[in-house]
């Protein structure tokens, strides 16, 4: 079963199951009958086998007719979930996902998250916002979000361990279940990665594979590209090489410069990440190795 911070849990009649585990004859019918014998009514229900490696992936929502605690349910599907060697997951559809906003200069990701929430068209819950600059300060707390300074003047190693020691105490301090980073221009330690491992999403601002690293408008300009894209994916040791969540393009001419190519980026950027943590707060994503099965 796939680790997450949890909070307190209370009874609630409505849940999520998310699995995938080695492919073979009968998944659906052993899940859905442990489901059955919980009094369990299932609302939706998607499946999806790999043929290449041989794994099934399923995504439930269901529905007990008495209120039930998501660990009671966790323990009556242990013992299926260890003859499958499933990797699993089942939380209670009703808790919002606390997401930790992480920013540097460019604000445009948070301001766009920030109203989503604020409108209600984004379910989740953002305890706080970090940065390693002052700039949104002022933004933070006209939401009433908390916003934490932690600033790297220089760019020594000691420094950014300190650093990094005081953002994972705020992730554990208060129960964060997924880290953004928003346009945050920083390199997460290895250590660091391996902490957030399945949830951390970064927004990096090219199609990728095309472009990684730093100013890729402007090399996506220096290549005379019809089309440039945004892309949301889990955050891993390998720079811009995480599971990719979703991807959007935007399309260029050859009349364009860089600063308008960054200009129209940044509505690309908006709009994809707020799909990915949209799709992860529902827990609709499943890690397929290097890849994502996402349940929409």
């Amino acid at each position: 079963m796939s680790a997450s911070t949890q909070s307190p849990e209370s009874a609630s009649t409505r849940f999520i199951l998310k699995l995938s585990c080695p492919d073979q004859a009968g998944i659906v019918h052993a899940v859905t009958g442990i489901l059955l014998e919980q009094g369990a009514n299932i609302l939706t229900s998607a499946q999806h086998g790999d043929a290449d490696h041989r794994r099934f992936f399923m995504r439930i929502e269901f529905e007990c007719a008495e209120a039930r605690t998501a660990t009671s349910l966790r323990a009556a599907f242990a013992p299926l979930s260890e003859r499958l060697a499933m990797d699993w997951e089942l939380v209670d559809a009703a808790r919002k996902t606390r997401v930790l906003l992480l920013v540097s200069k460019l604000g445009h990701c948070l301001n766009d998250l920030l109203f989503r929430v604020q409108t209600g068209h984004l379910a989740i819950e953002i305890p706080a916002i970090v940065s390693n600059h002052r700039d949104f300060y002022q933004l933070a707390a006209s939401h009433d979000i908390p916003f934490h300074h932690l600033p790297l003047l220089q760019a020594s190693e000691d420094q950014k361990q300190a650093q990094e020691r005081k953002l994972r105490e705020l992730i554990e301090e208060q129960r964060i279940d997924l880290v953004v980073l928003a346009r945050y221009m920083q390199i997460l330690s290895p250590e660091m990665c391996r902490f957030l491992e399945g949830r951390a999403i970064n927004i990096h601002h090219s199609f990728l594979p095309s472009f990684k690293g730093a100013r890729p408008y402007h090399q996506a300009h220096e290549r005379g590209v019809k089309l440039i894209g945004a892309t949301a994916h889990y955050v891993t040791s390998d720079l811009d090489e995480g599971p990719i969540i979703e991807q959007d393009v935007a399309r260029i001419d050859h009349s364009m410069t860089p600063d308008q190519l960054v200009a129209i980026g940044r509505d690309v950027e908006c709009v994809t990440l707020a799909r990915a943590i949209q799709w992860h707060a529902e827990h609709r994503v499943l890690l397929n190795g290097h890849r994502t099965v996402v349940f929409r």
